[in-house]
């Protein structure tokens, strides 16, 4: 913290210069509590005692995750005390991620914000602003930093979102999974975000249609998600066959499903593919992601035990191993600080 000012200190410590042409890795974890797929009336924190091990791996492989941390790991001492550790170390970023069901100011939509699972953007406009600006006031107090990156919570992200997060001082934001609709998947009134026809590759968005590049100082740094095959005859039954999870299994099995840089303990293969890919189709970057409670048995349905764990550590030394040499990792903003400095990047709309 600046005491002089009584601001923040910006999130700025040294970090790496890409090495010639190679492109950036950049790991982004959804930091929250445990198991939030099975819509825990109270929700716990215990995986922040298991996120060490991942660090540790991360900086053993000169990785340098971005910790997107939601509001019951900005209250949680154990996760505290390990951010403020490698804040200090200057190894990885803290960046935001808003879960509006349980976000203060509490401002219910439905019988039951917590099992619906309520997206920020159903909220009325004040109560959007209230939640974005006291869970930033909240992350920066706590941390002595600026808040510079941000997910949003069930990847539900709109232009209105995208100008609070501008005038709340965010300057990178990687809520956009394109190809994929989230349309049947519902909070308290509607489905998500449909991000079909944006950009794969970093572009500031227009704060008036974020599929758009603009001219806002918001880089969005969309996931890595390598398409299924598609055919245009099925394209309309692929719409319907989306708004449900019987239909999304089916599609996917008689489709495949898209490639994400996303590990669920079956898919190395997979993982190694989307790095050769990146390469031949000369992408800046790969973006990497999972939830934080991932990295703890019993803390997601996808890693039930050690033995899963286990497994997915396995994949991870496979997948760093592979990109050492190849890439660069960055945190969010050292990826968005690189941005600028270069002659400005296109984007390629799918």
């Amino acid at each position: 913290m600046n005491r002089s000012s009584g601001q923040p200190d910006p999130q700025l410590p040294p970090h790496p210069q890409p090495g010639g042409s190679r492109p950036a890795f950049l790991i982004t974890i959804d930091t929250e509590g445990d198991n939030l797929w099975s819509r825990p009336r109270e929700i716990t924190t215990r995986n922040a005692a298991f996120l060490p091990r991942f660090q540790q791996l991360c900086e053993r492989y000169g990785q340098r995750p971005t910790w997107l941390t939601n509001w019951e790991m900005a209250c949680c001492p154990v996760f505290t005390e390990f951010a403020r550790d490698v804040l200090r170390r200057g190894t990885a970023e803290i960046g935001m991620h808003l879960h509006a069901w349980n976000q203060p100011p509490l401002a219910p939509l439905s019988d039951d914000d917590g099992a619906r699972l309520t997206y920020l953007i159903e909220y009325p406009e004040p109560v959007l602003r209230e939640k974005v600006r006291t869970l930033t006031d909240a992350l920066e107090q706590r941390f002595g930093v600026k808040m510079r990156s941000h997910r949003a919570g069930r990847w539900a992200f709109n232009e209105l979102y995208a100008r609070v997060l501008v005038e709340n001082g965010y300057d990178t934001d990687c809520s956009v999974t394109p190809h994929v609709s989230w349309t049947g998947h519902f909070g308290a009134t509607r489905g998500g975000s449909d991000y079909r026809g944006f950009p794969e590759t970093a572009y500031f968005v227009d704060l008036n249609d974020i599929r758009r590049p603009g001219r806002s100082p918001l880089l969005e740094l969309p996931m890595t998600i390598l398409p299924r095959r598609r055919s245009a005859l099925l394209r309309p039954a692929e719409s319907l066959l989306e708004c449900s999870s019987l239909g999304r299994r089916f599609m996917h099995r008689l489709l495949g499903a898209d490639r994400w840089l996303r590990p669920n303990g079956r898919n190395r293969r997979e993982l190694l593919s989307v790095l050769d890919a990146a390469q031949r189709e000369q992408r800046d970057y790969v973006e990497y992601m999972l939830h934080s409670s991932e990295y703890m048995p019993g803390g997601s349905p996808i890693f039930p035990d050690e033995a899963s764990i286990e497994r997915l550590y396995a994949d991870l030394e496979a997948l760093f191993a592979a990109a050492a040499g190849r890439f660069t990792g960055m945190t969010l903003s050292e990826y968005h600080d690189h941005f600028v400095r270069r002659p400005t990047a296109g984007a390629r709309v799918a």
